[in-house]
């Protein structure tokens, strides 16, 4: 999907970008890290996920089996957001300074029930100031 990461590269500073589940690895790969196949990946509701900026977990749906690897990815630029508590692998990024976000899981699904309705007015948030 070189196409995809080429694109968000291309955009990144110039809209605003939320990436979900596969757009999570996209934005992984499009801002310099790699990912990796899980052993057995992770699939079905109630994951625990630690948002490391508010220290919340939220219980999470999830259908993956690949990881963007945080040691990858340029630690000058980007910032981990999210990991899973029952594995410790990356489940949340932003980019440090463009609005960028992105998690593994699918916040769309709701099995927290509302654990991550947060993250949509995040992303409509940063839509607004970037417009302005």
């Amino acid at each position: 999907m070189e196409y995809a990461i080429q694109n968000i590269r291309k955009l990144i500073g110039k809209t605003p970008i939320f990436g979900i589940c596969l757009g999570h690895q996209l934005c992984g790969l499009a801002l310099g890290g790699k990912t990796y196949k899980l052993k057995f990946g992770h699939h079905g509701s109630n994951h625990p996920v630690m948002n490391l900026l508010n220290r919340k977990v939220e219980i999470t749906a999830q259908n993956h089996g690949f990881v963007v690897d945080p040691e990858s990815l340029p630690s000058s630029d980007v910032e981990i957001t999210h990991v899973n508590l029952n594995d410790g692998t990356n489940e949340g990024m932003r980019h440090k300074s463009a609005p960028l976000y992105s998690v593994q899981y699918h916040p769309e699904a709701s099995p927290g029930p509302h654990d991550s309705h947060y993250l949509f007015k995040q992303f409509t948030d940063s839509m607004t100031e970037f417009s302005k």
